[in-house]
């Protein structure tokens, strides 16, 4: 899979299912999010892309626990020996500590739901691992190395304890599933612990005012991020 450049900075590994990010660091790269279970490979494939090897993989922040984001951070520890970053609140989740807590499905959820789990078992896609937590992230944190500031921000609602992350100095956000695209529009991310919870930090990323807005699932917006996320209507998706 090929590669896609969103800032000096920052890439875009495409998947089926849940965005792989690249930032590059001072001294190497960190991913947001890794992927379903067995997308290490293309991970690995897109540091070589970025004339890098598994060495040069030193953080693995994960915006939550479920599968499509979470899934491959096992198996890259493993070659990489990176370290891996979450959410205080889904650390012991990705640790295999606790079980995932069940989403409240609206009907129109419920649907898309079905159609993924039909399409996940006819993909026989391997099952996860789980993963120590080396970092235990919470709002207001900082992350060192990345060359510029950056801000982790606590967005419950979709998971108990999901971060979204915010770079000012380059008007750029990782929302985590908070926020997604479809038909050119930024919309509430499906399959959340808490609806109103989820709404609401929503709108506190909207108040971010990015100009970037790297999400997991459709398109990344890279221009006018704001204007787009103010004319999103999160209370109304999905009902």
């Amino acid at each position: 899979m090929a590669l896609t450049q969103i800032t000096s900075t920052v890439w875009q590994l495409p998947m089926p299912v849940g965005h792989v990010y690249f930032k590059r660091l001072a001294d190497g790269y960190a991913v947001v999010d890794t992927g379903v279970p067995g997308s290490a490979i293309a991970v690995l494939d897109a540091l070589t892309q970025l004339d890098a090897g598994p060495e040069d993989l030193r953080q693995i922040v994960l915006t939550h626990s479920h599968i499509d984001h979470a899934g491959a951070a096992a198996d890259l520890v493993a070659v990489t020996g990176a370290r891996v970053f979450a959410g205080v609140l889904d650390a012991p989740v990705i640790r295999g500590d606790v079980p995932e807590p069940t989403p409240a499905y609206t009907p129109a959820e419920d649907e898309l739901h079905r159609r993924i789990t039909e399409g996940w078992a006819k993909a026989d896609s391997p099952p996860l691992k789980y993963v120590p937590v080396d970092v235990e992230l919470h709002d207001g944190d900082s992350l060192d190395g990345w060359g510029e500031p950056v801000h982790v921000v606590h967005v419950p609602g979709h998971t108990l304890g999901s971060i979204a992350l915010h770079l000012p100095g380059s008007a750029l956000l990782f929302p985590g599933d908070i926020i997604a695209t479809a038909e050119g529009r930024a919309i509430l991310g499906p399959f959340n612990i808490d609806r109103d919870h989820a709404v609401a930090s929503f709108r506190r990323l909207v108040d971010l005012d990015p100009e970037i807005v790297c999400v997991p699932h459709g398109d990344p917006i890279t221009s006018d991020a704001s204007a787009v996320l103010r004319a999103a209507t999160p209370e109304s998706d999905w009902l």
